[in-house]
């Protein structure tokens, strides 16, 4: 429901459990520059045609709609939303909708050193970076592709370019990077990037995730805590890592001094520990699908209304019974839970 009044800053977004809406993800395109092994096989998958995926134009004006109902953030997803062309083209007509957005990119960081200058200058605010080891064999293991050099290089081109804060975002897969955790922080620690670790989730294309394989959060913080002296922080705003201040751990005198606040590395746990009661995230998938959960089973067209010539006020009351409609929590340890058909890459993370 859309409330406007002295008390509110503006138009709002709100389910029947009193979740605001305001965080918007746009994916940008199903197809990646990687096949990393927990996401997709080696071949990829089948790709939406061109026809099907939304127009810079059609995305443009979906994502002015939302802005006028209350979303204050839009990121950019994929796959791999540097495949597709023109993107800070895209940014920068984003940057112009009132109020202006904060905008956000998640990214490989394949093809970032190219672009993070014009991505910056186009109204880009920051990006997260998603990078599962620092191991270049394992790197190449993980994702199918020897990459890990141009990673670096696109973190290095996006801190050169003013995107702050930079996080980096990694999978733990218990046989392959498990023990490297206190590595990468380290590495994180030195470098000034933000390091969270996300639980991997149950959206692989080959529908091989078990609860049992899962490396946990409680697993992470004992690696962690082998090595450094974490102190629980808890959540900052509707963000869903759960924050630590990392006191003390080798390597302290080379640690870069975090602009704002302590030293600090985050856990995302959307299984073990789901945030759903607090989730203020909508998501637009390259084909213009509206997902209100991650793990929804049901979208809601928009592209069809959109190519159909409706209003922006029809397709507001579209996105607003969507909304109402948004699910308590995604399920994923309730008896009988079904992994969605459609991947991460199809989804947008």
């Amino acid at each position: 429901m859309i409330h406007a009044s002295a008390a509110e800053t503006g138009p709002v977004l709100i389910d029947t459990f009193g979740r605001r809406a305001e965080d918007l993800r746009i994916s940008l395109t199903d197809k990646c520059s990687l096949r990393c092994t927990y996401c997709m096989p080696a071949e990829g998958l089948n790709w939406l045609p061109a026809t099907s995926v939304l127009s810079d134009d059609e995305l443009v004006r979906l994502a002015g709609i939302f802005v006028s109902l209350g979303v204050r953030t839009i990121r950019l997803t994929g796959g791999e939303p540097l495949v597709r062309a023109g993107v800070a083209g895209l940014v920068a007509r984003l940057a112009t909708l009132d109020p202006k957005p904060e905008l956000s990119l998640t990214t490989n960081a394949i093809s970032l050193a190219d672009k993070a200058g014009d991505l910056a200058r186009s109204g880009l605010n920051r990006v997260n970076v998603s990078l599962d080891t620092l191991d270049r064999a394992k790197f190449a293991a993980l994702t199918r592709r020897d990459r890990l050099p141009d990673v670096i290089a696109g973190l290095a081109a996006a801190r050169a370019a003013g995107l702050r804060p930079i996080k980096v975002n990694a999978v733990l897969m218990r046989e392959q990077n498990l023990t490297e955790a206190p590595q990468l922080l380290a590495w994180a620690l030195r470098t000034g990037y933000r390091l969270r670790f996300i639980e991997h989730m149950p959206l692989d294309a080959d529908h091989l995730w078990t609860m049992e394989g899962m490396v946990t959060a409680a697993e992470v913080l004992d690696v962690l805590s082998e090595s450094f002296e974490l102190r629980p922080l808890g959540h900052e705003g509707h963000a869903p890592s759960e924050d630590f201040e990392v006191v003390d751990g080798p390597g302290r005198a080379d640690w870069v001094a975090p602009e704002n606040g302590p030293h600090r590395v985050g856990i995302i746990a959307s299984v073990t520990r789901p945030f759903c009661r607090d989730c203020d995230r909508l998501r637009l998938t390259a084909d213009g699908q509206l997902r209100t959960c991650l793990f929804a089973h049901q979208e809601t067209d928009l592209r069809a209304l959109l190519r159909s010539g409706a209003g922006d006020d029809e397709i507001a009351e579209l996105i607003r019974t969507a909304v109402r409609a948004k699910p308590a929590g995604h399920g994923i340890n309730a008896p009988g839970f079904r992994q969605p058909e459609r991947t991460m890459s199809a989804i947008g993370g």
